[in-house]
Formats: C-alpha cells, sequence, structure tokens
C-alpha cells in the first residue's frame, strides 16, 4: 500500500487536472440518483446522473470525478493498471482536504496567475484538436469558451491551493545526519537499495563571441521602442508581440507575476522590475538570455505583473568558425598531453558554473558529481555512453538553455561499477530516501490530524472501500 501512496503522491504533486468540483455551502452530500427519461422512441428508460460521492469541508467530489481522474492519469503517462478506484476516490479526498485549510490558512493564489495557467492550459488542448474550438468545447461538454474558462479557473484555483498547502506542510522538514544513519540502519540486509554505475563527468564549452558592435545594435533598437512608448503613446504589448524573442511570454499571456518572496528569473531581471513604478518603462539591461526592456503593468503588494521585450544579439559565422576551431585546437592538445582537462577547463571553458572545477559536472538530482548511468539525461548519455576512463570525446554542436550555439568536449574522469548501498559511499542518495520518507510521514500525520478537525461525508458504494487514511472516522 505504501509504494501505490508514494507514487501517489508524486504524481499528484506535478499534474494540474480537470475535473468537475464546486464550491457547497448548506447542501448535504446526496446519492447518485436515478432518473427517468424519454429516448428517441418515446420510451422511458432509467439515466445514472451524476451526484455527489463526497464531501471535504467546502468542497465536493463527484461521482465521475473519478473516471476524469483515471483518463487524466493516462493521459499523463501514468500506468493506472494497478490503481484501484478506492485508492485513486482516497487522493481525491486528499486534494480537497489540502484545498479547504489552504483557505483556512489563508494561503494565496493570485486570480492573475490562475488566469494564465488557463490561457496555457487551453492553448494546449488546442493544439491537440488542431486549434478548433468547436471540437474543443463539444469534446468537453460545453456550450461556450467562457464556461469552460470559468470551469476550469475554479478547477485550477482549488488544485493550486492543494498544490502550495501541501508544499507548505513539508516545506520545513529536514533530516539530520542521525536520522539518516537511523533510516539506513533499519533496512535489512537483504533489502538495502542497489545503485547502478556511475561516472563522474567533466566538460569544456567554448562559446562563439558576440560583437560589440551587434551588441549595440539591439541597444539601439530597444531605446528606440522605448522611446516611442514613452513619448508616443504606442502600445508596448504590440511591439512584444511583434518583435520580442522570448518564446515562454506568449503561453503566460504576456504577462510574468514575480514576488519579492519567491525567487524567479535571473537576478538583473529581478532586480530592474522591482525597481519600476507602475506603468515604468525600463531602459534596456543585459542578462544571460540577451537584451531586455521591461515595463511594470501592476504592482499588488509583494507581486509584481511585468512584460518584457527580449532581442538577442545575433552570432556572426566567423564567431561560429574561431569558436569551433578553438575548442578543436584545445582538444588536440589534451590529447598531446601538453595540458590536462583540467587545466584546459580553467583555461578556455565559457561555463562558468564548471570552469574553476576543472570542468566537473554536478548532478541537478544529487548535487554531487556521481551520474548513475540508468538515470542520465538522455543527451549526456549519448555523449559519454562509449566513452573510456580520461578518454576526450569529439566535439559536440549543441544549443545552451538561452538557445546560443556552443561547442564542447566531454571526458569521464571517475567510474564506479554498479554496487549495493553504502552509507559512506553513497550518503546523499541515502539522505534523500530519508527524507523521502520522513516528508510523506509528515503527510500521513497531517492529514491524520486534519481528518478529524474536518467535516467530511461520504456516500453510496465508496463508504465501502478499505481506506488508508480514516476519512469514514469509524
Amino acid at each position: 500500500m505504501i509504494n501505490i501512496r508514494v507514487v501517489l503522491f508524486f504524481v499528484f504533486v506535478g499534474i494540474c487536472k480537470v475535473q468537475a468540483q464546486e464550491i457547497i455551502v448548506e447542501n448535504d452530500a446526496q446519492e447518485q440518483k436515478e432518473v427517468k427519461e424519454k429516448d428517441t422512441s418515446g420510451v422511458f428508460k432509467r439515466v445514472k446522473v451524476d451526484g455527489v460521492a463526497a464531501v471535504v469541508g467546502d468542497y465536493i467530489v463527484l461521482s465521475s470525478d473519478v473516471d476524469k481522474e483515471f483518463l487524466q492519469l493516462e493521459a499523463s503517462g501514468v500506468n493506472v493498471k494497478d490503481i484501484t478506484r478506492c485508492q485513486l476516490f482516497g487522493k481525491l479526498l486528499e486534494n480537497k482536504l489540502y484545498a479547504h485549510h489552504a483557505v483556512q490558512d489563508s494561503i494565496i493564489v493570485s486570480d492573475a496567475e490562475i488566469r494564465r495557467s488557463v490561457d496555457y492550459q487551453i492553448q494546449q488542448f488546442l493544439a491537440q484538436v488542431g486549434g478548433d474550438m468547436k471540437k474543443l468545447l463539444a469534446f468537453y461538454k460545453k456550450d461556450d469558451e467562457q464556461s469552460f474558462r470559468d470551469e476550469i479557473f475554479t478547477i485550477n484555483k482549488a488544485n493550486m491551493l492543494a498544490s502550495r498547502m501541501q508544499a507548505s506542510i513539508i516545506e520545513d522538514v529536514e533530516v539530520t545526519p542521525e536520522e539518516v544513519r537511523q533510516f539506513f540502519n533499519k533496512i535489512p540486509e537483504d533489502q538495502k537499495p542497489t545503485f547502478g554505475t556511475e561516472l563522474k563527468v567533466a566538460q569544456i564549452v567554448v562559446q562563439p563571441k558576440v560583437s560589440r558592435e551587434e551588441k549595440q545594435k539591439v541597444i539601439d533598437r530597444l531605446k528606440e521602442f522605448k522611446k516611442d512608448v514613452d513619448e508616443n503613446g504606442a502600445s508596448f504589448k504590440s511591439k512584444v508581440i511583434l518583435y520580442g524573442e522570448d518564446p515562454g511570454l506568449r503561453q503566460s499571456g504576456y504577462i510574468y507575476t514575480l514576488n519579492r518572496k519567491q525567487p524567479r528569473m535571473v537576478k538583473e531581471f529581478r532586480q530592474t522590475a522591482f525597481s519600476l513604478q507602475e506603468g515604468e518603462l525600463s531602459d534596456p539591461f543585459e542578462t544571460e538570455f540577451g537584451f531586455h526592456i521591461i515595463q511594470c503593468v501592476k504592482i499588488r503588494g509583494q507581486e509584481y505583473d511585468v512584460s518584457h521585450l527580449l532581442l538577442k544579439p545575433k552570432v556572426s559565422s566567423e564567431s561560429i568558425k574561431e569558436a569551433k576551431e578553438k575548442i578543436s585546437k584545445v582538444r588536440q592538445r589534451i590529447i598531446d598531453g601538453e595540458i590536462t582537462f583540467a587545466e584546459a577547463a580553467r583555461e578556455v571553458s565559457d561555463e562558468k558554473e564548471t570552469k574553476y572545477t576543472g570542468g566537473q559536472l554536478i548532478n541537478p538530482e544529487t548535487q554531487d558529481y556521481n551520474f548513475e548511468l540508468t538515470r542520465m539525461d538522455p543527451e549526456l548519455y549519448a555523449q559519454v555512453q562509449d566513452l573510456k576512463d580520461n578518454e576526450v570525446s569529439l566535439v559536440h554542436t549543441e544549443s545552451d538553455r538561452t538557445n546560443n550555439i556552443k561547442f564542447k568536449i566531454l571526458t569521464i574522469t571517475d567510474r564506479i561499477e554498479d554496487h549495493k548501498a553504502d552509507y559512506a559511499k553513497d550518503f546523499l542518495k541515502i539522505k534523500q530516501q530519508a527524507l523521502n520518507e520522513k516528508k510523506i510521514k509528515t503527510i500521513e500525520k497531517w492529514q491524520a490530524e486534519k481528518i478529524e478537525d474536518t467535516y467530511i461525508k461520504i456516500t453510496g458504494s465508496y463508504r465501502d472501500c478499505q481506506f488508508s487514511s480514516n476519512w469514514l472516522k469509524k
């Protein structure tokens, strides 16, 4: 049972679900009922009407919600073969419990943030039906777009509240080294996990340089845009739509919401945004993504709604050629023994995160230098799978997260063959497992306490479920 709960716990944290729900005030839960209606021949037949399966605080779960949850999980790539209706129904009860207490604890989700999520979600839906809104409305049995948007808005708000309530429950959970040791020692010897082959990987990155002239050209163009808006009243949003090069901005409705308490965006972007008054437009400034001007659209306490116009300086073909020649020469020097890989990284690498550690990559999941071969990023795996230890790869061409071209070479600096978990060698992995277990126990304790303090009523056949939590308050 604990395994399926762990799976559902992590699945539901990240999924934004589309399900029927509503807030109730005084109505008690009602059983799913049967009514009579005529078919095309005029004969009466019995038809099941969707009813309330459960009430949790101010929220309800409809009988149809379980079916919709199965469809949503399958659409998200989850294998539902071993998930029962009772387990999924129990998870829906948990979701409503989180949302109810998020409201009680004054956890806030802004309407602007929800509307942007709705816009993005509908764009994703439309992409699946060839952009045909009529087909989309017919599929979800909605009469018009606004009612569809309103329903998704209500659903997303409850889901965001639930997600943030869950996050707040475990945000301060930590494990001490002694707790990690106790966690590891209580695992029977024949059940200790086995970790696959692990590699330590280093890389050297060389990026083509952008000329000063090209940078100044972009800055001057942004200044012209700013002048046209400030002095002539031109529409900033129109310029963003026509000329902006931030692909993520359209998906968010051309608005980003920044919060002083929640880091988002690079430092230069945040500093500039929070220095603006409502309606003000910034001067051009540079980040690793290119050059920007920002407009502050709305200020709501700690939250700033901003839009921005991003332009990326173009890299010349000559710069690209020079960069490739540079890294090719460095590779040959390493192979000839003139310089070590680590020395070459410090000398020529343009990747500041690894330059001063000899090019050594950090695993983003474990925050150490080890990469488990079977869990490695597919692109990185393809680049190193055939390398012998200390062998230097051929020059690879790829784009970084800002979509700028770069060239790199890689090497394997160490290899650890597959082995049974060792407390000293695998401390960080064991620590993460111990932390996950403690988070699950923290959530279980919170649920047990809140179930007792919350109005909950379950109707119909779901009262026969064997829940892991005391939803029936027996």
